[in-house]
């Protein structure tokens, strides 16, 4: 059974960052009151965001964003739009916009230090992520 959407908008303060939205989802998922298993499913609603799990001790976040930056050759873009921001669409889709995490009890089912993250490519900018609940059937 697919739960009742819920949209979480998310402010970001620089051109690339990364922000750790994990407690936020995990509130979603506790404010369901399921107390089941089942799995939440995440989409950022924007070309040029990602989602995905990651370890944040001190400085990883930087590091990703360095390897990010370091993965897309400097090439002449012929996006009709504005060339310059195409390594930000190639980021977002290499690293993807939706993620499906387990749950169970409430609460994400996460390994040990992984967090959930927005990957702010083309910031600052105002972010929406949907979040969808799919709750195992009831007997």
């Amino acid at each position: 059974m697919l739960e009742p959407m819920e949209y979480l908008t998310l402010e970001t303060h620089r051109k690339r960052e990364i922000i750790d939205i994990t407690s936020r989802i995990n509130r979603i998922v506790a404010a369901s009151g399921h107390k089941g298993a089942g799995i939440c499913f995440l989409n950022v609603l924007h070309t040029t965001a990602a989602l995905t799990t990651a370890d944040l001790d001190p400085g990883t976040d930087l590091d990703m964003l360095d390897a990010f930056e370091a993965m897309v050759p400097h090439l002449k873009y012929r996006h009709p739009h504005d060339p310059e921001h195409v390594p930000d669409h190639i980021l977002s889709t290499l690293i993807g916009t939706a993620l499906s995490l387990p749950y169970e009890r409430g609460e994400l089912v996460l390994g040990t230090w992984q967090r959930v993250i927005l990957v702010e490519l083309d910031g600052p900018r105002q972010r929406q992520v949907v979040c969808a609940l799919m709750v195992e059937k009831q007997s």
